[in-house]
């Protein structure tokens, strides 16, 4: 096969490379055998149209196209593995010459990975976040929990805040009833602002049995764009106040809250010591971030990263993000019509981040190969082990759709990531 590659600026090239005649040749005499089952010429049973035949009616240039589709996918890659050039993403194909008996000419346009010139990668310094936890923090902890308890009983007496109403309610504007403006025995907690703002303050000091108007002024920008803006009376009749009763803070609630302690105190220390676990893991990923995004920073890349390489990393990230809500039985349809959004807003949303992730890429890549990372066959085994514990698979089944090609690339990027981290210094 003959190969030429020519550099163009910002790591684009054209990559020149032939399809020999003698492997046209084949291509095309297995085209025509998988074709040949459907073709009817006068004066021959369908099926058995001699291939002279064929060629004198139809011509060969009729077997052209099934066969370049055949034969490119191999073509392309054997030109791209001898060219020697690192090239990534999807090229875009001409065709320059096919002539009949000859070699087949094509032209790819191609992108090239950029070179990466790296900074400073070890000793990196950030700032680390406080982990320590107050006596307020273990407090907040502890109340978010009793809440969590919490009953409602029904009073005699007028709603307070954090009161429970239960209501009937009609909402009009300009005197005429709205969709999605009525309901009955409905259960409001009095300030968690779940109502248009306005509505919640006038039930304050209400008591059962009452009815009474409630005005308000729907948010410029309500969903609803026919109510958005305008003002709106509801009818409300209040049928209950319930009030919340709090369970004591002793023995027994730390035993509600936690079959594991005995006493209030056990579950004091065991929040605790959860609320700085927690700290020490959000300062450690911060941290790490950090010190990432600085050795990124640190290095430079030889012209523009192909948008190839970017639209492949979104990609890579939205298949990530949705395989695993796939293994939480939530397929993509659910998901878009849960949150509302649609496939372009996934992709708009990891859009913003994928150069950077590819040039975090590019620059874990270039320290793999300037410290020389190696990766054993016990590093492979570990991490098939790791991720088929991770999803819940066996691991036969992890290695039937990963390879250790790819497994051993992504062993080498963690040992990259983990010689900057672990040659880094939290500031003082």
């Amino acid at each position: 096969m003959t190969v030429n590659f020519e550099a163009k600026e910002n790591n684009k090239g054209i990559l020149t490379f032939e399809i020999p005649s003698e492997t046209v040749k084949q291509g095309l005499d297995q085209t025509y055998k998988r074709v040949k089952k459907n073709i009817s010429v006068p004066g021959f049973r369908k099926g058995k149209v001699p291939r002279q035949i064929f060629d004198n009616v139809y011509g060969e240039e009729a077997l052209y196209e099934e066969t370049l589709n055949n034969l490119l996918p191999d073509a392309y890659q054997a030109a791209v593995e001898e060219s020697g050039q690192d090239i990534v993403g999807q090229p875009s194909i001409d065709i320059q010459s096919m002539d009949k008996g000859k070699d087949w000419v094509l032209v790819a346009e191609v992108d090239l990975k950029p070179s990466v010139t790296l900074g400073e990668y070890k000793g990196l310094k950030a700032d680390k976040e406080d982990t320590s936890v107050s006596e307020e923090e273990v407090n907040e902890a502890i109340e978010s929990r009793r809440q969590s308890l919490a009953e409602l009983v029904v009073k005699e007496a007028a709603a307070e805040e954090g009161d429970t109403v239960v209501i009937d309610y009609e909402g009009f504007v300009d005197d005429v009833a709205f969709d999605g403006g009525k309901a009955e025995n409905h259960s409001l907690e009095l300030g968690s602002n779940t109502f248009i703002p306005g509505f919640e303050e006038q039930l304050v000091g209400q008591e059962p049995g009452v009815e009474l108007d409630v005005n308000v002024t729907f948010p410029e920008e309500y969903h609803a764009e026919d109510l958005a803006g305008k003002d709106a009376v509801f009818k409300v009749k209040v049928h209950e106040v319930k009030a919340k009763e709090l369970p004591e803070l002793d023995d027994e609630f730390a035993k509600d809250v936690d079959d594991e302690v005995e006493t209030f105190e056990e579950l004091k220390n065991k929040i605790r010591v959860q609320l700085e676990e927690s700290k020490e893991s959000q300062a450690q990923e911060q941290f790490e971030d950090a010190i990432l995004r600085q050795a990124v920073d640190n290095a430079e890349v030889d012209g523009d990263i192909p948008h190839s390489m970017v639209h492949e990393e979104i990609h890579r990230q939205m298949d990530y993000f949705l395989n695993n809500l796939s293994r939480q039985g939530i397929s993509p349809e659910i998901y878009y019509q849960i949150t509302g959004t649609t496939e372009q807003d996934l992709h708009d949303q990891f859009e913003d981040e994928a150069e950077l992730r590819t040039k975090t890429n590019l620059v874990l890549e270039s320290i793999v190969k300037a410290e020389d990372i190696q990766v054993s066959q016990a590093d492979i085994d570990e991490e098939a082990e790791s991720l088929a514990k991770q999803y819940g698979m066996e691991v036969e089944q992890v290695r039937g759709f990963v390879t250790e090609d790819m497994l051993s690339s992504d062993i080498k990027m963690k040992k990259a990531m983990n010689i900057i981290i672990d040659t880094a210094e939290a500031n003082a």
